[in-house]
């Protein structure tokens, strides 16, 4: 047999064997996300639409949620075997749900995303300034939540706040008009959403809890414990993810592809600000660039538990790792971020 038909028929038995060889099992996996598809969220779309989940042998379907309180509800029903949610939300129901706890197990928002907001026109210009004032929020709203902790941070008396129920749509329109004195929100969602009718950037007074000594932690991924008992499942997920997570850190227009596909309505400027500032804010953080995305620092976190148990008035912090475990996450090299 000449060279050339050798190399024939080995082409030809490769490709035979190509055929046969069986396609990766596909375990079904329900995802919610904790809110709408925007910038921030777009790496669990990229992991989707490039095929990551796939690759680690996972068919991923991926819905939509109306917050974080909803996303672990989702989870701990058994609706959906992995979410992504705020970890302070994680925190109470777990405290409330001794021996069905849900796992956090990749922190994502190193740094909160929570803060209130004003506007200048207000006189607001320090925390001192909010006593007294109407705080617009809803009620399921994270940084409403956890607004005691940082009135007690600040040194102001959280009762002498008037608290008004507002739906996320009417948020920041209600600011705005002046129906309100401030609002609670992400950071990147109501600074953007303001800039959306009309408000520019340097009108808005912030103040984010991470810049006053609030060590909470922001939003993770979480499973249930039917999931949790399948650690090659859950490994795969948050490996597919990180690495598109890092893809969308060093090329963000991947992302906003990403959502626009899922949402042909966004507007691509406004969620590639949102999405930077999401990156450079509460991923990116210092602690991550040294140690891997998905990890927690184990002080900081106890730390965080115990703030988060104070103020949301629970009888007993749980256990820290109760509410979060790094046991999952694939190995530190495949996490770190480029520089």
């Amino acid at each position: 047999m000449t060279r050339r038909a050798l190399a024939a028929a080995a082409a030809g038995c490769a490709l035979a064997l190509a055929s046969a060889a069986p396609a990766i099992a596909q375990t079904p996996v329900k995802f919610t996300l904790d809110w709408v598809f925007q910038g921030p969220t777009s790496p669990f779309l990229v992991a989707l639409d490039k095929g990551y989940y796939k690759a680690e042998g996972l068919d991923v379907t991926m819905d939509p949620g109306q917050g974080s309180a909803g996303a672990v509800q989702r989870v701990a029903t058994g609706a959906y075997d992995i979410g992504f949610a705020d970890v302070n939300s994680l925190i109470e129901y777990n405290a409330k749900n001794a021996g069905k706890e849900i796992l956090c197990v990749f922190m994502a928002y190193d740094f909160p995303p929570f803060g209130v907001h004003a506007l200048k026109k207000s006189g607001i210009t320090k925390p001192a300034d909010l006593a007294g004032k109407k705080l617009g929020a809803p009620v399921f709203d994270a940084s409403f939540r956890l607004f005691p902790a940082f009135a007690k941070k600040v040194g102001i008396d959280a009762a002498s706040v008037q608290h008004v129920n507002l739906t996320p749509q009417l948020r920041e329109q209600s600011l705005v008009q002046g129906t309100v004195d401030f609002i609670s929100g992400h950071y990147f969602s109501s600074i953007l959403d303001l800039k959306a009718r009309g408000v520019k950037a340097e009108d808005v007074v912030s103040f984010n809890y991470s810049d006053y000594k609030m060590d909470v932690y922001g939003n993770g991924i979480i499973v249930s414990p039917a999931l949790a008992a399948k650690p090659e499942v859950v490994t795969g997920f948050l490996r597919a993810t990180a690495k598109a997570w890092k893809e969308v850190a060093a090329n963000p227009a991947l992302g906003i592809a990403a959502a626009k596909k899922r949402d042909p309505l966004i507007d691509e400027k406004l969620e590639a600000e949102r999405l930077d500032m999401s990156l450079k804010m509460n991923v990116l953080t210092p602690y991550v660039k040294e140690n891997g995305m998905g990890d927690v620092d184990p002080a900081r976190f106890a730390r965080s538990v115990k703030d988060v148990a104070e103020a949301f008035g629970l009888p007993a912090a749980p256990e820290p790792d109760k509410v979060f475990t790094a046991k999952f996450l694939p190995p530190k090299a495949e996490r770190m971020v480029a520089p």
